[in-house]
């Protein structure tokens, strides 16, 4: 008889050192960059707490993420975990579809951010060449996601410890200035409760350990090491961000720093001169590349994923033999992230997005305890507790969180996002005939 052969599948070869530097890489992102300037606006000397409370609130979800990654170590994750809780097909693929949506949307801004610092950097601000700059950065990048996940994560680990170390340099420049200021001293006119309202800015500075679940497929160990990542990420990731908030407020008033437009650049600048912004600009540059690159990444896994799955047509599931990479799935991701790229200004839809983030989030907690409910007979290498019989209060907690910053948004993001998923649910039908429209039982 004649062998058949054997599908080639994604390849183990992410460690832990290597998934923990995509979800820390993620979540720094160039956001915090100039965030941190309107927190310190809102919130004072205070800002650290803000940032501690922030990283409890996402935590409730990244936990529900580690548990869930546990069970379920693969691509198109989110879409896996509300297959397997709730068995329909339309509900999950609309939420692969925010996923993708979001990433494309994510990649695109974020290119045309690096290409304006690019091109202000050296001097040539002009529209075409910030495009091109864009476009080149998006092309560049996917080409390192066609050679294969290593040098992928290689690529991803170098720009991380970049990105990490303009972190590490804010606070190391503020070492000297520590304990000039009182800590806890806030805005006049301002209150505790301004804590809170900077916290529901913060969360989403915390946006991008998620992505660690869409990876596992190609992590080694992926029950042990995904949870631990997520977790790892967000301890790293709350600690640079407290330590900085620190280091900026001890170096200069607060209400200098909110006032800036480059409130990071202006610290560095303010302690080093014009080298200073210098060096700011290159890092950010960094910064923006990586968030590109895992965005890339991790949406042309959920597109494998759900084509895997048999919810996209299943040429997108297509390995390469030598890479070991979704080769028709990375190429359409390229091509859809370069279309934004053409309109210039996609901020307000790329926000819009965020909206989506929320919509998957809650639903990723909603999973878990739906799971807990309806199969409690499946192995958790990684549990979450306390519970109060099968109610895990984490998942609780964090659904209740995604549910009041969902009340944060304004009406023209909400429609924005409505559109979106109406958008879906056409292409879902109209895929019909390619497709699996029913979830497995």
């Amino acid at each position: 008889m004649q062998e058949i052969k054997k599908k080639p599948k994604l390849k183990r070869r992410i460690s832990l050192f290597g998934v923990t530097a995509y979800g820390v890489g993620n979540v720094l992102g160039a956001g915090i960059y100039a965030l941190i300037g309107e927190i310190v606006g809102i919130t004072g000397n205070i800002s650290w707490l803000a940032f501690v409370l922030a990283s409890i609130a996402a935590a409730f979800t990244g936990l529900s993420y580690a548990e869930l990654g546990s069970i379920f170590p693969k691509s198109a994750a989110e879409f896996v975990y509300t297959e397997e809780a709730f068995k329909i097909r339309i509900l999950s693929f609309i939420l692969g579809w925010i996923i993708i949506f979001s990433g494309i949307l994510s990649a695109s801004t974020v290119a045309l951010g690096f290409a304006d610092y690019l091109s202000n950097l050296i001097g040539l601000p002009s529209i075409v060449i910030k495009v091109t700059f864009a476009i080149s950065l998006i092309i560049f990048l996917s080409l390192i996601n066609f050679i294969g996940i290593r040098t992928s994560t290689w690529t991803n680990i170098l720009f991380t410890l970049i990105e990490a170390g303009g972190l590490i340099f804010i606070i190391i420049i503020g070492i000297p200035f520590f304990g000039e200021v009182s800590y806890l001293e806030i805005p006049a006119g301002s209150s505790f409760n301004s804590i809170f309202m900077a916290v529901a800015l913060i969360f989403f500075a915390y946006i991008g350990f998620e992505d660690i679940a869409n990876i596992a497929e190609e992590t080694k160990e992926p029950q042990k090491n995904v949870p631990r990542a997520i977790i790892y990420s967000i301890i790293i990731t709350t600690i640079l961000y407290c330590f900085t908030a620190l280091s900026v407020v001890s170096i200069a008033p607060y209400s200098d720093i909110a006032n800036s437009d480059a409130p990071l650049t202006y610290i560095v600048t303010y302690v080093f001169g014009p080298i200073g912004g210098i060096i700011m600009a290159a890092i950010a540059l960094f910064a923006t590349a990586n968030t590109v690159l895992i965005m890339l990444i991790v949406t042309s896994r959920m597109i494998y994923g759900m084509a895997r799955d048999k919810a996209l047509p299943k040429s997108l599931a297509n390995i390469s033999p030598k890479h070991r990479i979704p080769t028709i799935s990375v190429l359409l991701t390229m091509i859809l992230t370069i279309i934004p790229v053409f309109f210039i200004d996609i901020s307000i839809v790329a926000n819009a997005t965020v909206f989506g983030v929320l919509i998957n989030f809650f639903l990723v907690n909603i999973s878990l305890i739906a799971l807990r409910r309806r199969r409690p007979e499946l192995e958790r290498p990684f549990k979450l507790r306390p519970t109060i019989g099968w109610m895990p209060l984490i998942a609780l907690l964090g659904a209740i969180v995604c549910i009041g910053l969902l009340f944060t948004f304004d009406l023209l993001i909400i429609l924005i996002q409505t559109i979106i998923i109406v958008c879906g649910i056409i292409v879902f039908y109209a895929m019909k005939s390619k497709i699996e429209t029913k979830a497995q039982k």
